[in-house]
């Protein structure tokens, strides 16, 4: 194995089971990707996020991997991506639906602020709070949700627009939403 020099024969190996070509990927792309978020980004720790996302992604899909439409480098960088568009389209769904929730430069929340959101989704039913601690606080999508909290996509998603109801009437005189 130590004749091995690139990404494409690392990753074979990996596909066959071998721990250190997982490691060599790891150790070789993982700078590069980072590099490639975070000049996207600018945040140092989404950026960490994804690179280990991209990674754990990678070993659920390591044999979709074919070095005959491309390079182990650019099948990474392609997770990546993906993954980061993701997040941010998420990100940006948060900040429309509740900008109070999402700190930026121009709104920042006051300790009563923060204590009037938390009440508020407090007071929603265990099942639609579940979903939302979820979703904004833990940026995981859909799919995840209904895995862990074992219920089928469609109740995730009735249950996160039913809870964004409840706390945009629950909020708009707090904040005049």
């Amino acid at each position: 194995m130590s004749l091995m020099t690139s990404n494409e024969e690392w990753m074979e190996a990996y596909k066959s089971g071998d721990v250190v070509g997982f490691e060599n990927l790891y150790s070789r792309l993982y700078e590069p990707l980072y590099c490639f978020l975070f000049r996207y980004t600018r945040e140092e720790q989404l950026s960490i996020d994804i690179v280990q996302d991209t990674f754990e992604r990678l070993h659920l899909i390591k044999d979709d991997f074919d070095h005959r439409k491309g390079t182990v480098k650019a099948f990474l960088f392609q997770i990546a991506y993906r993954l980061m568009i993701n997040k941010l389209n998420r990100r940006k769904k948060w900040r429309t639906l509740f900008p109070f929730l999402t700190p930026t430069p121009s709104y920042c929340l006051s300790s009563d602020e923060k204590l009037t959101v938390q009440q508020a989704i407090l007071k929603l039913p265990d099942k639609q709070r579940g979903v939302i601690l979820l979703a904004y606080y833990h940026d995981l999508p859909q799919e995840e949700i209904a895995q862990i909290l074992s219920i089928p996509m469609g109740t995730v998603k009735s249950r996160l627009h039913n809870a964004i109801k409840a706390l945009k009437e629950e909020l708009k005189e707090d904040f005049h939403a």
